[in-house]
């Protein structure tokens, strides 16, 4: 089903004179901007409601069950925002300048007061109005989606806290395979695809250095294991404890290469058995259509660089359909065993790097400007390094509500992914400002 948004105008009674004016025809208008809504959005279905008082809105959401909910300020002083500001969820409340614009001031300043979970838009671009309605879409395809773990027991990132925390939050399922179900479709991966699979790698990359065909055949294997797994199970996003398992011999490959090309399709792959940064990475995803990219950043303050490490990336950051860059296959980068990626992204472009926090419903964010691919032997193989306020962040980076990954999406989002934190109720914490 599409999601389904209802659209509230208030107005005034006839005759009375107030903002905008006197006999504003605010039906005029509402079919103005429901005509812009539904050409811009056409996957959500919008319905449109007209009221005078804060009695009429009352009566109307009784009966009202929508995925939510935007009230479009064209008059002041009706009790109608009020209704809704207090009553439903999601809720985005706009201002149509010059019209609610006295309102929209007070509703802004009830949702700082009272801490509620509410977008305030007070803007000329109906653009940002746009914006923020498509994350009710989101909000709707998080509580339709399925996250696979792969680990053998529910502890670390994984732990049935942190999985009880993305369900009850994000409405959103999470299901877990042990090791030897995905051996299992390991053994199963038809040969001839790895194969191809193998070959298609090592053609488009800049160059491989450590691994030898083999491994990366075994690293395709790996992949069609993963892709048959999210399939039968109709997971949206899978995350492997990679380290845990390997070490222990419970793995017969690095996942890494799998996790490259599922994002690079616009599927979701992540790394260690992190709940919270694959619930993060789904969120960029749905919100821009882009891939995450899950790093352990290091912060250097004497360049006010902070370098996002990882032995696992895409190479298309700006979607499946976006242009690529070049990349290395390299081994793991710890006990320098598999094969991993080396992905030499793009620079000179603004990045935004966000993570949630199931377990304390918070999430953070800071912003930068991409400026090299760092070359060193130590640490992991992706090394992008992005140019923002590293002083501020290393003083705000709070390890303890989000542990050390963050992930970063190219394009500045960040309005938009905290606008929709803000949807969620989550706590939000500015790591640059």
């Amino acid at each position: 089903m599409k999601t389904r948004v209802k659209v509230i105008f208030p107005a005034n009674e006839p005759g009375q004179p107030s903002w905008p004016y006197i006999d504003y025809d605010v039906e005029a208008r509402s079919k103005q901007v429901m005509s812009v809504l539904e050409s811009e959005l056409p996957e959500i279905d919008f319905s449109a409601g007209i009221y005078r008082s804060q009695e009429q809105a009352e009566r109307a959401f009784q009966d009202e069950e929508f995925d939510g909910y935007l009230v479009y300020m064209t008059a002041l002083w009706t009790g109608v925002t009020d209704f809704y500001l207090h009553n439903a969820r999601p809720l985005i409340v706009a201002d149509e300048l010059y019209a609610g614009s006295g309102g929209i001031l007070r509703v802004n300043s009830l949702i700082k007061e009272e801490d509620l979970p509410v977008v305030g838009l007070a803007s000329s671009d109906f653009q940002d109005v746009i914006e923020a309605v498509r994350l009710f879409e989101v909000m709707k395809k998080m509580r339709e989606a399925k996250i696979l773990v792969v680990a053998d027991r529910k502890r670390g990132m994984a732990s049935q806290e942190i999985v009880e925390g993305a369900e009850e939050i994000f409405g959103t399922q999470v299901a877990l395979i042990d090791s030897d179900a995905l051996k299992a479709y390991y053994d199963a991966a038809d040969a001839d695809e790895a194969e191809h699979w193998k070959d298609k790698w090592i053609e488009e990359a800049l160059k491989v250095v450590e691994p030898d065909e083999a491994e990366i055949q075994r690293s395709a294997r790996m992949y069609l294991a993963l892709k048959a797994a999210m399939e039968e199970t109709q997971a949206d996003a899978v995350t492997v404890d990679c380290l845990g398992l390997y070490y222990s011999d419970r793995l017969p490959a690095y996942p890494c290469l799998g996790f490259f090309q599922l994002n690079n399709e616009g599927l979701t792959g992540v790394c260690e058995a992190d709940v919270d940064s694959t619930i993060t990475q789904l969120l960029i995803r749905y919100a821009t259509g882009r891939p995450g990219y899950v790093s352990d950043p290091v912060i250097d303050t004497a360049s006010g660089q902070i370098i996002y490490a990882h032995c696992v990336a895409t190479n298309k950051p700006f979607g499946p359909d976006g242009l690529s860059n070049r990349y290395i296959i390299r081994s793991h980068a710890e006990d320098g065993k598999g094969a991993s990626v080396q992905s030499l992204l793009p620079l000179g472009y603004d990045v935004t790097s966000v993570k949630v926090s199931n377990r304390n419903r918070a999430f953070a964010v800071h912003s930068g400007k991409t400026v090299a691919n760092v070359e060193d032997d130590k640490a992991c193989r992706t090394k992008l390094a992005a140019k923002t306020e590293a002083q501020k962040i290393f003083d705000n980076y709070h390890s303890e509500l989000f542990g050390w990954h963050r992930i970063t999406c190219y394009g500045d989002y960040r309005q938009q992914l905290t606008n929709l934190a803000t949807l969620y109720d989550l706590d939000i914490f500015e790591e640059d400002r």
